[in-house]
């Protein structure tokens, strides 16, 4: 029998099977996977572009919530065109203009060994190494000074690490808002770290007491230098609270934005 024969006669065999036998089972289950696999391959494809346009618009609005220029009926794009972005060498407190602002992700570059630096402490949970630049956004006042800029911020709490942003006034020790954007706490409890009240609990606290000692703190009772350092800690939630102080502290310390701070607080941040 020619090879034709054959393969029409498995066909035909195929075909004259009952509905219900293995064969006829196994065909259209694999068939109905691998078309719907397909299909869901598609649409990841199709919509990857759409998905990355609300990433950064999400990402948007919440650097406009933390700086407190959010406008719902403002355009997201319109009004946080008025934010300076710029990339920061955090060894030095300087702009650099190493890296393209539009291309620039210090997440997505966190795996590139020329900008990645190991860390002899790691308090804020970020697996021993951290990215020596970072984007950091300034919003200046009508006469062109600076009025806020906005940091991003990010560190380990209970279950996941929390990115957020930071907001400080001019003098770079005011703390004007914290919020984040991404986490995954145990709702209810670490997730509140969302909850209106908990964020405004930030406004007006400071970073720095007079002789320059970083006094910020998360905790049930407020740390020596007082109050205006003092932030309390969320209810059943201790290690995410925890986690919260360890991040702040690092981002505001030396191996984080403390350099730039430091020229902040002189005046020295064009």
């Amino acid at each position: 029998m020619s090879d034709a024969n054959q393969q029409k006669g498995l066909i035909r065999r195929f075909l004259d099977a009952p509905p219900d036998s293995v064969g006829k089972t196994v065909f259209v289950a694999v068939t109905l996977c691998l078309v719907a696999s397909m299909i869901v391959s598609a649409a990841a494809v199709a919509l990857r572009p759409v998905q990355e346009e609300n990433k950064l618009r999400d990402k948007r609005i919440n650097v406009l919530q933390v700086a407190g220029v959010y406008d719902e009926n403002v355009p997201v794009a319109e009004a946080f065109a008025a934010f300076e972005p710029h990339v920061l060498d955090l060894s030095t407190g300087e702009y650099t203009d190493q890296f393209d602002i539009e291309t620039f992700d210090a997440l997505a570059a966190s795996d590139d060994p020329a900008i990645v630096r190991a860390l002899d402490e790691d308090p804020a949970g970020l697996g021993g190494t951290m990215q020596a630049y970072r984007m950091v956004y300034v919003l200046r006042d009508d006469a062109g000074a600076v009025d806020k800029v906005v940091l991003p911020i990010e560190g380990y709490g209970l279950w996941s690490t929390l990115y957020g942003f930071i907001a400080l006034e001019e003098n770079g020790n005011d703390i004007f808002g914290l919020q984040f954007y991404q986490h995954g706490e145990t709702p209810g409890l670490g997730a509140e770290v969302d909850n209106p009240r908990w964020k405004a609990l930030w406004n007006g606290k400071k970073l720095f007491t007079e002789d320059g000692q970083l006094a910020i703190t998360v905790a049930k009772a407020a740390p020596p230098a007082g109050q205006d350092y003092h932030v309390d800690a969320l209810a059943g939630a201790t290690l995410t609270s925890v986690g919260v102080d360890n991040l702040v502290k690092f981002w505001m310390g030396e191996a984080g934005y403390g350099a730039f701070l430091e020229r902040l607080k002189a005046g020295e941040i064009d």
